[in-house]
């Protein structure tokens, strides 16, 4: 059964509910990449929930899935890191939808919000096995995968020990894993389709992932040491 229109919060009450959610940050002044970003997952999510669509954790698991297939995909052979590109695509709006549903609909719980964390720390962790299973270095998709994980924990736990937001919106949040792990496939592909240059794309991407998750990290725990010195 759908839900009626006037059951469904509006952009401005959902941008409220997600920032108490998220330390007190609100998406309506985040940068424009960000919002545009949190904007469209909205509608999305508002839709889905309006054709009856009201289960967050079903669309959790289904973004799961999907990132779990990337590094399948782009093993396939030559010019399939394409279609890896397009599940890291989807995989990334159906973990935002799925707590836009959870908003929009009522249905937010923190244990909803600890099955969305883990699972996003997985879906990451697939994506980076993708490049390795491409060519690049295992060392230094693991050294990225440590510190994406490490500046989630940091930013949590400083939340615990009294930080009041979420401290700072660095150079690596997960739009941003997410875009250069997109972007990073697509080169792959059209490395792979021109015959060469595949493992020197990929390395690059892997390069660019490590500069920025530690320029990301070091930016997190400057503000968080500000916060609770």
């Amino acid at each position: 059964m759908s839900a009626p229109a006037s059951d469904v919060r509006d952009w401005d009450a959902y941008a409220e509910r997600w920032a108490v959610a998220h330390g007190g940050y609100d998406p309506r002044s985040a940068p424009q990449l960000v919002r545009g970003w949190l904007r469209m997952s909205y509608e999305l999510g508002a839709a889905l929930a309006r054709i009856g669509v009201r289960s967050p954790n079903a669309v959790t698991v289904l973004g799961l899935l999907l990132s779990v297939a990337v590094p399948f995909a782009v093993a396939a052979g030559r010019g399939w890191a394409l279609a890896g590109a397009v599940l890291v695509l989807l995989s990334a709006v159906a973990d935002t939808v799925d707590g836009v549903l959870a908003v929009v609909t009522g249905r937010a719980s923190r244990l909803g919000q600890v099955y969305d964390s883990a699972a996003d720390r997985v879906a990451e962790a697939c994506w980076l096995a993708a490049l390795v299973v491409l060519g690049g270095p295992a060392w230094l998709a693991a050294a990225c995968c440590g510190v994406m994980w490490l500046h989630e924990y940091v930013r949590a736990r400083a939340t615990v020990a009294g930080m009041s937001d979420i401290g700072t919106v660095t150079v690596a949040e997960r739009p941003t894993r997410v875009l250069v792990t997109i972007f990073g496939l697509l080169a792959a592909a059209v490395a792979a389709v021109a015959g060469g240059w595949q493992d020197v794309t990929v390395l690059a991407v892997l390069v660019v992932m490590a500069a920025l998750t530690t320029v990301g990290f070091v930016q997190l725990v400057i503000v968080v040491r500000r916060a609770l010195s």
